[in-house]
């Protein structure tokens, strides 16, 4: 663990056979500080240099940790671009409804419920949404999974499989249907030309850049989403 300001993050040491120095990252996705390192490079120097860069560090948590929003009852998190307030339910169901996620069950199962319906309900926009698109682009045979990356909201595979964040649900409509466009566009152009952009244009009806830049700004928050204190 390392000491930001006045929040204590995980440290990780990662050696790599190609690095020429210790270099250093903070990574949202893990709310962890990463330490890539040259081959025999001890940690205690790696660490020197991490507790060097305090200044660095501080003012990169600032930025790109926003508070955590854990799953728990009485809190406020994102879905679809909105507050969604979570409260403890009753029956055997999860009921999503007027802005509220009721949830029933004990303490315990509570985060890992909010979990699966927010994952269930981006499994199914995307599903859809993504099997629409690419039938316009006349591929029926596309599959869709649903992942955590640390750094990739989509990915096209070469044969045809996509794959997306769930926390994807969690961000404003327009920036998922963004993705989805990206994505099905490398279903026929593998690259990131001007025919690739032309066609992702298209299949969104607009310009991507709302979403970028959105993500740009703000896809730190999406990680903080069920982050726990």
């Amino acid at each position: 663990m390392i000491q930001v300001g006045e929040r204590w993050l995980p440290l990780e040491f990662v050696p790599h056979a190609r690095a020429r120095r210790v270099a250093l990252r903070l990574c949202p996705a893990r709310r962890a500080v990463r330490l890539t390192m040259p081959p025999r490079t001890g940690t205690a120097r790696a660490m020197a240099f991490a507790q060097s860069q305090q200044t660095w560090l501080e003012q990169q948590a600032a930025r790109r940790l926003p508070p955590p929003a854990p799953f728990q009852p009485g809190g406020v998190i994102l879905f679809r671009g909105a507050d969604l307030k979570l409260t403890a339910g009753k029956g055997r169901s999860v009921l999503f409804a007027h802005g509220q996620l009721a949830v029933p069950g004990n303490a315990d199962a509570f985060a890992g419920r909010v979990r699966r319906f927010l994952a269930a309900e981006a499994r199914r926009l995307l599903t859809a949404e993504t099997q629409m698109l690419a039938a316009t682009v006349g591929r029926n045979d596309v599959q869709v999974r649903l992942g955590d990356p640390a750094s990739r909201w989509g990915s096209c595979s070469a044969s045809g499989h996509i794959a997306y964040s769930w926390r994807l649900v969690l961000a404003p409509d327009f920036v998922r249907q963004a993705v989805v466009a990206h994505e099905v566009a490398h279903l026929v152009e593998h690259h990131h030309g001007a025919a690739f952009w032309a066609l992702a244009t298209e299949l969104l009806g607009t310009s991507h850049q709302p979403a970028k830049a959105w993500l740009s700004a703000h896809g730190p928050l999406l990680f903080a989403q069920g982050a726990v204190r």
